[in-house]
């Protein structure tokens, strides 16, 4: 007998997630990044997992709220999982699908239909800020940061930071967070407007039951039609940038730049700005690993450097 009412909610029990942890408490939802041994570090496991609960709790009609957060006290989100990301040096083919999984969960987690709360309860790093800034609000403990990487690990921050921060905390400061790559403190993070409110750890769930019930007061319909509105200048930044970003990032991970930043994070060490930049400097083909640009074969098989002619 088919489902009399497919478009519903289902018990978070029965789809067995691993990486995450999926929770529903009356009219609340709550989706735990589930990794807290790599700072809740997002794999592909975890945006698999995160796709499904999302659309679950769009559908569930007795849900008015989702809570995002992560697992344990130290971490929020710190982002892509480097070790994972190292495997696409090797096939950037494969970090375009990655990154299409990346931008589905955004999707789905900013027009889920329903108001949506970070609640920060530890570091938020890379990707990680980019969930809290595809959430429609957030509530920080007081010893937390939030910090933007990609610069200094060999990335570009475009699924969400570089759209939405000249929006959320004006351009001088998204410039600011994004060339600088400095730790941003809880207090200063409000008083920039990446987050609603502060509070000491001890009274973190606290307020977090204070902001849902306020939610959870309101009329569903108009709450979902007020936030689709509110996302119109996401929406359009987001949906100009984002295809291309994702190409752009998937071509260039097999840059110097790429390699250096994920091999220093690997091995525990600041990467290597000096040489990259002594190889600009020096005309030492920087944008090619080994330093040797691709050859070409002439029309005699041999094979003649590409700059050998001059010209294009």
């Amino acid at each position: 007998m088919s489902d009399p009412r497919p478009y519903a909610g289902k018990d978070p029990s029965s789809f067995g997630f691993e990486f995450i942890h999926y929770h529903k408490d009356e009219q609340r939802a709550t989706i735990t990044f589930n990794r807290p041994e790599v700072y809740n570090a997002v794999n592909l496991g975890v945006l698999t997992e995160m796709s499904i609960a999302l659309k679950d709790a769009s559908w569930d009609d007795h849900i008015a709220v989702l809570v995002l957060t992560g697992a344990g006290e130290r971490a929020f989100c710190t982002g892509a999982d480097l070790n994972e990301q190292q495997a696409f040096l090797e096939r950037p083919r494969d970090y375009w699908k990655w990154m299409g999984e990346f931008i589905e969960v955004h999707e789905r987690l900013r027009n889920l239909g329903k108001p949506t709360l970070a609640r920060l309860n530890g570091i938020v790093v890379g990707g990680g800020n980019e969930f809290n800034l595809s959430c429609d609000l957030a509530v920080a403990a007081d010893d937390i940061y939030i910090r933007q990487v990609g610069t200094s690990h060999g990335s570009v921050a475009l699924a969400g930071a570089t759209q939405f921060l000249p929006l959320i905390v004006g351009d001088r400061r998204a410039r600011e967070i994004l060339l600088l790559n400095e730790e941003i403190p809880a207090q200063k993070a409000l008083e920039w407007g990446l987050v609603n409110w502060v509070v000491p750890r001890s009274e973190l769930d606290d307020k977090v039951d204070e902001i849902v019930d306020k939610l959870v007061a309101k009329f569903p319909e108009k709450t979902r039609y007020t936030k689709q509105q509110l996302n119109f200048w996401r929406d359009l930044s987001w949906h100009l940038t984002i295809g291309h970003g994702r190409d752009w990032l998937a071509i260039h991970n097999t840059s110097p730049e790429t390699h250096e930043g994920v091999h220093a994070f690997l091995e525990k060490r600041a990467p290597d700005y000096a040489e990259i930049r002594r190889r600009w400097a020096e005309d030492e083909s920087p944008e090619w690993l080994d330093g040797y640009p691709p050859v070409k074969t002439g029309h005699s098989g041999q094979q003649t450097q590409n700059n050998e002619s001059g010209g294009k």
